[in-house]
Order: structure tokens, then C-alpha cells, then sequence
């Protein structure tokens, strides 16, 4: 049985890696999925492979005009989202000492993980409220509850995000609308190239690494908590790998 048969789901960051892994787990668990992200040539690639109940939009979580015209760029079945999966960030320039890093790149950090994630919630949440129905899953890391040296900006993200995700489900606590986070710890996908730009580096920073999760180990995450009765609601989910 298709637990999630008829709901609509939006995930940003889905053009690579857990956002990805996540649409695809969507679509399988029978959930219509809008996968959205910068790079429409890659959710173009993504929706050709899911099929019809995928569609692609160009969405930059970082412009304000872009997330304010989300809806008015669905097609009008596809408006009454009830599923949202904030997943969209990136760590570009991190995973060193704070000085080292320029204030533009911790900037781009934290307008992306925080400030986008917020900006797309307030969004989709109004209409969620209107119906009194909805999911909301944060992507957020074990970094949010567990910081690290070298990672100053991102960690405080993250840490952002726990908080958020917190105090969006007290607010919505007794309605329809639940609220989860996702804490992952290391999940191997091209994150580490973004950061620095260095395929060798990237895959050198996992390869020394006992064991890493799999973007499909976060996408099943998700759809476990999505698929909980209306009651149950798993408010923080902490995903690590057998070794850590």
C-alpha cells in the first residue's frame, strides 16, 4: 500500500544527492513530486527518468522573487502542496578555521541553509495552514547538535535549522501540520566537491572515512517519518552510519 498515494510534494536541492534520492523514495512511496532546484537541466534528466507524476522547477531558494512565484509557476494541480522537504545547502568554502574564510562565503552559507530554508517554509506553510494539513521536513545534520572545529559557519547553521525546527512544530503543535528534522551524519554525495570545488579532496575527505550513509538511507528516513499516522509525530530523527 502506498501510504502517500495523492499527496504533492515539493523538495528543493533536487537536482543531486539526498534531495535526489529523496524524490525518487517520494515517488515510489506513490507521492506526486515537484523537484526543484538551480540546475533545471538536472531535474529535467531526474523527471525523465520518474515519470509522470514528476515535474521540474527552476527554483534558487536564495531569491526572494523566485521562491514568491513558486506557485504561480505550477500548473494549478499541482499548487496544493502538502509535503515539503527543505533539503537545499551547501557548505562552499568550508571545513576551516573561521578567519581563514571571507565573510562572502559564510554569508552565501548561511543565506542558503538558513535564510532559504525559512524563506521557502513561509511560502508553503500559509497555504498548509489553510487547510490544516501538511508535513514539513527539515534536512538538517548532526552538526546542529554537534559542533566541530573547522566548521564554525556551517555548524551555526545547522544549529539554526534544530532551532527552527523546534520552535515551527510548537507553533503548529495540535493542528494538521506536523514538523520533522532530519540530523544526518556523514552521507556521501558530491557535498564535499562543493565545498571545495576539488573532486580528488572531496573524495579523499569521504575515502578516509570508515563508513558513510548513503543518500537512499536518508530519502527511506524521510518517507518513514511521512508515513507515520497523523498522531505520531517524529520530531527529530538522528540518522548515523553502524560505525559512528
Amino acid at each position: 500500500m502506498q501510504k502517500l498515494f495523492g499527496k504533492t510534494a515539493l523538495v528543493t536541492g533536487a537536482s543531486a544527492g539526498i534531495g535526489q534520492a529523496t524524490a525518487s523514495a517520494l515517488i515510489a512511496a506513490g507521492a506526486r513530486v515537484i523537484c526543484s532546484a538551480r540546475r533545471l537541466a538536472r531535474l529535467d534528466s531526474l523527471v525523465a527518468k520518474l515519470g509522470a507524476n514528476a515535474i521540474a522547477l527552476e527554483l534558487d531558494v536564495c531569491d526572494a522573487a523566485s521562491v514568491h512565484s513558486l506557485d504561480s509557476r505550477l500548473p494549478d494541480q499541482w499548487r496544493g502542496i502538502d509535503i515539503l522537504i527543505n533539503n537545499a545547502g551547501h557548505d562552499a568554502g568550508g571545513r576551516r578555521p573561521f578567519h581563514q574564510g571571507s565573510i562572502d562565503e559564510w554569508s552565501a552559507i548561511i543565506e542558503t541553509n538558513v535564510m532559504g530554508l525559512v524563506r521557502v517554509t513561509h511560502k508553503v506553510v500559509e497555504n498548509m495552514v489553510s487547510r490544516n494539513r501538511g508535513h514539513i521536513v527539515n534536512i538538517g545534520s548532526i552538526a546542529g547538535i554537534q559542533p566541530y572545529a573547522t566548521g564554525t559557519i556551517y555548524s551555526g547553521s545547522k544549529h539554526a535549522v534544530h532551532g527552527f525546527s523546534e520552535s515551527l512544530r510548537l507553533d503548529y503543535a495540535g493542528t494538521g501540520i506536523r514538523v520533522t528534522e532530519i540530523l544526518p551524519g556523514l552521507v556521501r554525495t558530491d557535498f564535499a566537491m562543493t565545498r571545495w570545488n576539488d573532486d580528488v579532496k572531496a573524495a579523499a575527505f569521504y575515502d578516509q572515512t570508515e563508513q558513510c550513509l548513503t543518500p537512499e538511507d536518508i530519502a527511506e528516513t524521510v518517507v518513514f517519518a511521512l508515513e507515520q499516522p497523523p498522531h505520531v509525530v517524529l520530531s527529530q530523527m538522528v540518522v548515523l552510519p553502524s560505525s559512528g
